[in-house]
């Protein structure tokens, strides 16, 4: 002991010099006298500053002249596209605005700007669990692909997505005894997938039967993005659910009673965060069951057919010019998809203008520049002055490349623009259609 206190009594003595020896020979110089005091840390305030409206308003020949250069890139293979000036309504650049288009994932901003416009922005959708008979509970889905399988704590793909072991937990403390697990029949109408979608996206994993009932978008890797999707999506939930039971056995397909008790029941993120989702991560699968669900509410068929229709038919209802629009499908998948480029500039200068406050938050679901969703890896900072001032949703499809959004010029002005491209592979039209947007970034435009 008494040598242990001993070794411990050196060491401190020890430390203790050394830190005699550097405050006494390391020890800062003295501060002179007449010093100014040390300014306080600064503080970072995460506020947001509206963009002045008594910035510098660009004229079309400004814009023209800003452009001049990028449209020379043969890159761009066949260009329409339009830009325009929100804060006024001018239009500021056209080049053959009225042809109808293949817009890719573009026609995503039609589908997301009529579920603002139509539906409340807070709206969720409800999956329950029902009591059938001889203690079998069944699993009635409500067109919502977010609902997860994943554990309870883990990530989701989805926004607050719901969770089948929510159910399950509710299930077990209701003291149910529960034999078996069944799904309740789609109750989305038609064929599950439109027959213009390409075999090559459908067997890479863009897109999955759209049914009422799926779990994870029906992705079979939850959590990546490019994962390939499941044909089977309602008895995955359901075996989801009977796994989180401990339930052995198969998972069959019952239709339940009108009077059938609810047991459990979760609801999906609000409409806002599911349209956010759809838009940063391009989902197919969700424009689709979005589209599903506005035309149910507007009390058409739950079909991807009616979907489609029902958007357009909210657009035009709110004054848009839908002239030349055909959409066979919600998310843009369909080469058959034509929309001009003059529809998708209005509808994103309408969000950033006064006359349609609803699309309002159509802005905050575009990727932004070299920092998020589908443009994470584009608008490199070194060389593109757009990365970080460009927010835009993407739309690529063999020989189709797209690019609508917005974008703050150095003289703070918010320009919307419409890029529609095709002809070349997107590998080379993409760089060049950020190269435009770019441009205007740097568009003082007053010319």
């Amino acid at each position: 002991m008494l040598t242990a206190l001993s070794v411990l009594l050196v060491a401190a003595l020890a430390v203790g010099g050394f830190l005699a020896y550097n405050w006494y020979y390391l020890r800062p110089e003295p501060v002179p006298v007449g010093t100014p005091a040390q300014p306080a840390a600064a503080t970072v305030d995460p506020s947001i500053l509206p963009v002045d409206p008594s910035a510098p308003a660009p004229t079309a020949r400004g814009v023209a002249a800003q452009l001049r250069a990028g449209l020379k890139d043969r890159d761009l293979g066949k260009l329409t596209g339009m830009v325009s000036d929100p804060l006024t309504g001018q239009t500021l650049w056209t080049q053959s605005p009225d042809e109808p288009r293949t817009p890719a994932s573009n026609a995503k901003i039609l589908t997301a700007a009529a579920a603002l416009l139509q539906l409340d922005h807070d709206a969720r959708l409800t999956t329950e669990v029902v009591a059938g008979e001889d203690g079998q509970v069944i699993l009635v889905g409500a067109v919502d692909p977010t609902l997860s399988g994943q554990a309870e704590g883990s990530d989701t793909y989805y926004t607050d997505a719901p969770r089948i072991a929510d159910l399950a937990a509710q299930l077990q403390r209701s003291g149910i005894e529960i034999t078996s697990v069944a799904v309740a029949p789609t109750s989305v109408t038609g064929p599950a997938m439109e027959r213009t979608w390409d075999d090559a996206d459908i067997e890479g994993g863009d897109i999955a039967p759209i049914t009422s009932l799926m779990i994870d978008g029906a992705r079979k890797d939850p959590m990546d993005e490019y994962s390939p999707r499941s044909d089977t999506g309602p008895l995955d939930a359901g075996r989801a659910l009977a796994d989180a039971l401990g339930l052995p056995g198969p998972v069959a397909e019952a239709e339940p009673a009108s009077t059938a008790k609810v047991l459990a029941s979760v609801q999906s993120a609000p409409l806002s965060a599911r349209v956010g989702d759809m838009m940063r991560l391009s989902d197919n699968v969700l424009a689709e069951t979005l589209a599903v669900e506005l035309s149910v509410a507007m009390g058409g068929p739950p079909s991807i057919a009616g979907g489609a229709d029902a958007v357009v038919q909210v657009l035009r209802s709110n004054g848009f010019d839908v002239g030349g629009v055909v959409l066979r499908d919600a998310s843009g998948l369909s080469a058959a998809d034509k929309v001009p480029a003059r529809l998708l500039d209005e509808l994103v200068s309408a969000a950033a203008g006064d006359k349609q406050p609803k699309l309002r938050p159509l802005l905050d679901t575009f990727p932004v520049a070299a920092g998020t969703g589908t443009l994470t890896d584009r608008f490199d900072p070194k060389t593109n002055p757009g990365a970080g001032w460009v927010r835009a949703k993407t739309g690529t499809l063999t020989g189709v490349s797209s690019l609508t959004g917005i974008v703050q010029t150095v003289d703070g002005r918010v320009l919307a623009f419409a890029f529609m491209s095709g002809g070349t592979s997107p590998a080379d039209a993409r760089p060049a259609l950020d190269a435009l947007a770019g441009a205007l970034r740097e568009c003082g435009c007053r010319g």
